[in-house]
């Protein structure tokens, strides 16, 4: 994921290079060692990176005093609560003010770090930076934004929502489309992407009736936009050619993103099987070393690990809760890469235009349909 974003020329004040990044430090399933190695990957790769860890600092402390590349690194903020996978985000907005989930997003709301990254409980982190960062004016639901590797030029498709709400109607999607289409162009660096909305089918007959409906919203909308709408896509069509952006609401997108890492995984793992059947194939495996190489890291959920959070106030990045060091480098670099090239500013600014169109056309949808009832 973090390939495709080109970062905008560093300033010559050195001290303005530096990007603050908060990470909440206690939500991985790896638990802070995890994290904290990750963070240490990333500071030895990019000495611009400074790191402000939430979490326990009687548990933080001996693990970033092993982790030579965080020496003047990082600061640790001192937060003892912890927000687990199985708390419910109401339960953690009454009362999670002493987590490390909530105080990373405060030092992104206090101008202190630009970008937050957590493992953590998607449905706890969507609800906290709401809350604290708030939506930006005339978004209805934010989302979360992944990259899916592609057979497209660019190398990936955009996929969204892929989680952050299970529920989205047709005036949600039509705003997805638009906010993937904003992604897709600062992002990507695409000038007119191709929208297309997830169905069972491509016929125009096929989907629910919100499918249907925005569907006809989305066309409507795609010139005024200054994107192309290649119609109903798909599940064959996530990782292919046909569009640039792939609308779904985040039930339908969370599954489709767990089976496409699972199969990924499964793929290397029965390669790994197969080339270690034989002496001979543990040779051919030899010969064709590099190639397997570059086929692993290609098909590796890890190096393609974050989510990014679309219509907030502040850029969040939400890493996988199972990501290792690898994964968690992975999701900071990401992180590096929107701070360093204005990435939301750039977002919020076509979104805060194109969202109008969304409340426009709902209006006049429902407005159409009330006078083809009464017609």
């Amino acid at each position: 994921m973090s390939q495709t974003i080109t970062p905008k020329p560093a300033p010559s004040n050195p001290q303005a290079e530096r990007i603050v990044i908060s990470v909440d430090a206690m939500g991985s399933d790896k638990g802070p060692a995890a994290i904290v190695a990750g963070c240490s990957h990333s500071a030895k790769k990019n000495k611009d990176i400074f790191f402000l860890l939430h979490g326990r600092k009687s548990e933080l402390e001996p693990l970033v005093a092993r982790k030579k590349n965080l020496r003047g690194r990082c600061t640790i903020v001192d937060a003892e609560g912890i927000v687990s996978m199985e708390d419910k985000p109401s339960q953690v907005m009454r009362s999670g003010k002493s987590t490390s989930m909530w105080s990373a997003l405060e030092s992104v709301r206090n101008k202190e770090a630009t970008v937050c990254v957590s493992c953590g409980n998607t449905g706890a982190l969507m609800a906290l930076s709401v809350i604290r960062l708030r939506k930006i004016p005339g978004v209805y639901r934010p989302a979360i934004a992944v990259l899916w590797p592609s057979r497209n030029p660019q190398g990936f498709n955009v996929m969204l929502d892929a989680g952050a709400d299970i529920r989205a109607d047709e005036r949600d999607l039509l705003q997805y489309a638009l906010m993937g289409a904003s992604y897709a162009r600062n992002g990507l660096h695409l000038a007119r992407p191709r929208v297309g909305l997830l169905n069972v089918g491509t016929e125009e007959f096929k989907g629910r009736a919100e499918i249907q409906a925005a569907n006809e919203l989305i066309a409507e909308n795609a010139d005024a936009a200054n994107f192309e709408y290649v119609g109903f896509v798909e599940g064959s069509d996530l990782p292919g050619k046909k569009c640039d952006v792939i609308v779904t609401d985040g039930f339908t997108g969370n599954i489709a993103l767990k089976t496409g890492e699972g199969t990924a995984s499964l793929i290397r793992d029965l390669l790994r099987e197969a080339f270690n059947y034989t002496p001979l194939s543990r040779l051919a495996a030899l010969l064709a070393f590099t190639s397997l190489k570059r086929l692993s890291s290609r098909i590796d959920p890890r190096k393609v690990n974050g989510g990014i959070f679309l219509g907030l106030n502040g850029t969040v990045v939400k890493s996988h809760g199972s990501a290792d060091a690898t994964g968690v480098s992975a999701a900071v670099k990401l992180a590096f890469q929107l701070a360093q090239s204005g990435f939301n500013e750039k977002l919020a600014a076509r979104i805060s235009a194109a969202t109008m169109l969304a409340s426009e056309a709902g209006t006049e949808h429902i407005k159409n349909s009330e006078e083809e009832a009464n017609s």
